[in-house]
């Protein structure tokens, strides 16, 4: 076993990455950061009636776009690959041929109408069917056959499976990092299948066999795991291998707490369960995805990475670097951790305060561009800067600052009938004469200081004038500072929007 920390994220190509193996992935990148190892990607593709096209390209994208890249994989080969599973079926023929050898597992060529039948009889007396230390030795296996007697049946070219021969009435003494000492007895094990007679092992020996040439120190893994423990272990022992760490991690939850997190939940919430947009070959169906929703890289991985762990202060905020620095296996929950919508979102708004502005420059003027809206980028940048704390998506701007870049064809009828009343047409008129056309320089300051004086000047409520000066400009009560968004659109559209405003309120009273 090497003595520098080396994990593993696995993951099968037969779909879409769901977001609690990209949690899985970030605790496996931040444990070997923060102890100098590697973080390999392995890919278990054995399964090639499950396998999807286009899996395995998007289970790498997502890991690169959350800033998590791996150390040794496909297309980063180190020295212990392939790292496909599906290229290294000789290397498991290799090892499950060992086991044979040393009467650790053993040939099985029972049909499936006969274990199904055997099934029935038992669900039939109230009991479960197992095929294990109680059952093997009066079932069609190697264990009940002479030599001459297997080979024939080998040679023929019988199907089979290889299983484990699990152990007779022993404990096992399991040890997890997060959960602590687990014991379990053989005796309620079954003796699972390890190779199948196609060529191809199962999950289970290829995990072990790969994890144990790989060098891998911690297997730190969803706790749906959990229960093959025993087996992973006793396998270890059978080939007289020492076993990695264990560490199994909790689900992600439903927001109500009651189950784990699927897709169909994410589709009645609406919320992406996956990192990535994904659109299936298969049934052509499309799955939102969090970067496509506008969600940055670094809130969804704020957010995994306090979803099952914290480092035992309040504090809620960590970059890459932080995460790094503060992680600990051992503080990992053994619960479940709760998936919570809106907390993602105060996340969101947080990250994108954070963002260099030219990133969100870029990408609204994707949006402007889409709408017609040709305007310079120190316009955009403006405007970006002075609307962004009140957005939580980039696609929020438009809605936020729309204002700035187009005159309203509408106005607010609420607002309307609140802030343009009898008289009030005379009052822009003369706010317009007096300062607007006259104010020279026509930058923010100088316009709230002229209007405010004059307001003062002619002893008026500044609600009186303020509020219909802002239906004038934007069409609604929205909006940053009324002089910021005057002296942005300029003294020219400022006037224009000011006459087109008294014309209408006057036509219709």
């Amino acid at each position: 076993m090497s003595t520098s920390v080396r994990v593993r994220f696995a993951p099968s190509p037969t779909g879409p990455l769901h977001i609690g193996g990209l949690r899985t992935a970030l605790y496996n990148y931040l444990f070997a950061k923060k102890n100098d190892g590697k973080f390999i990607l392995r890919i278990e593709d054995t399964d090639q009636n499950r396998f999807v096209e286009g899996a395995e390209n998007y289970i790498i994208e997502s890991l690169n776009w959350a800033g998590i890249p791996y150390d040794e994989g496909p297309g980063k080969e180190g020295n212990f690959g392939p790292y496909k599973q599906s290229e290294r079926k000789d290397i498991y023929v290799k090892y499950v041929n060992q086991l044979i050898e040393h009467g650790k597992a053993y040939y099985a060529f029972d049909t499936p109408e006969q274990l199904n039948q055997l099934r029935q009889q038992a669900e039939a007396k109230g009991e479960k069917f197992a095929y294990g230390p109680q059952t093997r030795q009066s079932l069609n296996n190697s264990l009940n056959l002479s030599k001459t007697e297997l080979d024939e049946r080998l040679e023929r070219g019988d199907d089979y499976v290889i299983r484990f021969k699990t152990s007779v009435s022993r404990h096992l003494h399991l040890k997890d990092v997060i959960r602590g000492l687990i014991e379990v007895d053989t005796a309620v094990l079954d003796d699972k299948i390890l190779f199948k007679s196609d060529g191809l092992p199962t999950y289970h020996l290829a995990n072990i066999v790969d994890d144990h040439l790989m060098e891998i120190t911690h297997v730190i893994r969803g706790e749906e795991w959990l229960p093959s423990l025993p087996l992973h272990v006793s396998l270890y022992e059978a080939f007289g291998w020492e076993p990695p760490k264990f560490a199994h991690l909790p689900l992600i939850l439903k927001p109500n707490g009651k189950g784990k997190l699927s897709k169909r939940d994410g589709d009645k919430l609406g919320i992406p369960v996956f990192p990535l947009e994904w659109n299936d070959p298969k049934s052509g169906e499309t799955s939102k995805g969090y970067r496509e929703d506008g969600y940055l890289s670094e809130t969804l991985v704020n957010t995994l990475a306090l979803l099952g762990w914290n480092d035992g202060t309040d504090k809620e905020f960590y970059n890459l670097k932080e995460l790094i620095e503060a992680f600990d296996l051992t503080r990992v929950h053994k619960g479940g951790a709760k998936f919570d919508p809106e907390k993602l979102k105060w996340f969101q708004q947080h990250y994108l305060q954070k963002a260099p502005i030219n990133a969100l420059v870029n990408q609204y003027k994707t949006i402007l561009n889409q709408k017609g809206i040709e305007v310079g980028i120190p316009y955009i940048e403006h405007v970006v800067a002075t609307i962004r704390e009140r957005a939580i998506f980039v696609s929020d701007f438009w809605e936020l600052s729309h204002f700035y870049f187009q005159a309203p064809e509408t106005y607010d009828a609420k607002a309307s009938k609140k802030a343009w009343k009898s008289g009030t047409s005379e009052l822009m008129r003369q706010l317009y004469d007096d300062v607007i056309s006259t104010q020279k320089p026509f930058t923010e300051e100088g316009l709230e200081q002229a209007v405010k004086k004059w307001i003062n000047d002619h002893d008026l409520g500044f609600g009186k004038v303020m509020q219909p000066l802002r239906l004038a400009l934007v069409g609604a009560m929205q909006g940053p500072s009324i002089f910021n968004i005057a002296a942005a659109i300029g003294q020219q559209e400022t006037e224009q929007r000011i006459k087109a405003a008294i014309s209408k309120f006057s036509a219709s009273n």
